[in-house]
């Protein structure tokens, strides 16, 4: 029952965390909204030479989310790797959300742009990316 119980919380915390699209957020602001609203997701200091991002993941690894910035420390794609065994309720999350354009595929219709939110399964996990479209 305890497994149960502590799978339901984390899992319920990918998909608020995934939830809400943060691009156009400053780094400031994502690292606000992910202390009030995401507790469970810590965050972690990273280091790159090629790519400017910020890490949470959650106590168990079993989420990693990761928003990848731009040089003037704006969001600008979002990356959600989580347990493959995710992905029925993430495809029904984005159901209820968002505007289905194909397999694993979703629109984000907002402030008059178009973002694109996408699943893609490996073997041991998924890979959830949101991306302004072109």
């Amino acid at each position: 029952m305890k497994n149960i119980t502590l799978f339901a919380l984390l899992f319920l915390t990918g998909v608020y965390a995934v939830g809400q699209n943060l691009i156009g957020y400053n780094d400031e602001e994502i690292k606000k909204y992910m202390k009030e609203n995401c507790k469970e997701m810590n965050f972690e200091k990273v280091t790159n030479s090629i790519f400017r991002y910020l890490k949470y993941s959650d106590n168990s690894n079993s989420q990693t989310l990761l928003l990848f910035l731009n040089p003037n420390s704006v969001c600008k794609s979002v990356r959600m790797i989580c347990d493959v065994n995710a992905k029925t309720e993430k495809v029904k999350e984005f159901n209820s959300l968002y505007k289905r354009s194909g397999e694993n595929k979703w629109l984000d219709l907002r402030a008059g742009k178009v973002y694109i939110i996408e699943i893609k399964e490996e073997k041991w996990s998924c890979i959830i990316s949101i991306e302004p479209d072109k």
